[in-house]
């Protein structure tokens, strides 16, 4: 299969393109900038308008959307404004190019957010009301645009991505930094719900989310075992063979977050428990359905 992947450079993209290719498909990133390291076909795209790519999806088995800001900042208005612009505008764009084509992919992919269900300590599923704030608004705005835009006929999936954990990039690189300086202690309370899933079940899913017609709308995109902050951080630090770690006081979070790492306090001092009721009923099976087993395959 020929499988478009918009903002297919980013850690989970790039991740993605390995997997596909590795599998015999041929995966085509469009993205603002060529990675330096690559071997896939790249198609230039800024994100908000056509251009000569859209030619292209004509050849396409499917499509892959990813793009979007990183939340990984501090919320100022104009970051705040890009967040939701980058996302709204990318289903928009893909979907008057796929208005173009007399004969559309069958499936259009979607990243959307764990975060559309705002901060909990329950555990919470798909049948679950959204939350309210910043993140729960962006994911819905995201979502609305995705079906906006879906041509008639063509079945669509979104995935509400929990934290993933891989090698390539992605937020477990800097955790992974933080334990060795031997900062890597319990974040604020420690009680707020980290959900998080394994690149290589990130890549399945994915990859089914495309071949299997059954699947259409929206899933929870994680591991079915969610834990607090305090059990993920004693977990990556005995992973990474680290005995000690200072806690991190949330007073001082909210300060280092901006000033040290020019990122947003709330989303270490924050959380949510997710499980996916349909990927269960469906039989999905994770290959690292445990944290403890997904970091030390990671971090070995």
């Amino acid at each position: 299969m020929k499988i478009f992947l918009f903002g297919g450079t980013g850690f989970i993209g790039s991740s993605f393109a390995d997997h596909l290719a590795e599998r015999g498909h041929l995966p085509v990133q469009i993205a603002r900038n060529r990675p330096t390291q690559s071997r896939h076909q790249f198609l230039e795209w800024d994100g908000r308008t056509l251009g000569p790519w859209a030619e292209e999806l004509v050849t396409a088995d499917a499509i892959v959307n990813l793009a979007g800001r990183s939340v990984d900042c501090i919320k100022t208005p104009d970051n705040i404004d890009v967040i939701l612009r980058s996302r709204v505008d990318s289903c928009r764009v893909i979907g008057e190019a796929l208005a173009r084509l007399e004969t559309k992919p069958p499936v259009w992919v979607q990243m959307s957010t764990g975060h559309i269900y705002g901060d909990s300590e329950l555990l919470l599923t798909e049948d679950d009301h959204f939350g309210h704030g910043l993140a729960p608004f962006v994911g819905r705005a995201w979502e609305k645009s995705l079906l906006d835009h879906l041509p008639n006929g063509m079945r669509e999936v979104r995935l509400r991505t929990s934290f993933v954990v891989g090698k390539g990039g992605g937020a477990l690189a800097s955790l992974s930094q933080i334990v060795k300086l031997g900062l890597g202690g319990t974040v604020g309370n420690g009680r707020q719900g980290m959900s998080w899933i394994h690149e290589d079940d990130m890549n399945e899913l994915m990859l089914r989310s495309i071949t299997d017609e059954t699947m259409e709308g929206a899933y929870i995109a994680t591991a079915p075992n969610p834990v607090t902050n305090k059990e993920f951080m004693g977990l990556l630090r005995r992973a990474l063979k680290v005995p000690i770690g200072l806690p991190a006081p949330a007073f001082a979070v909210r300060i280092g977050a901006k000033l040290l790492f020019r990122t947003d306090p709330d989303l270490a001092l924050y959380g949510r428990y997710l499980r996916s009721r349909r990927l269960a009923e469906e039989g999905f099976e994770f290959k690292f359905p445990q944290l403890r087993e997904a970091l030390a395959d990671l971090c070995d």
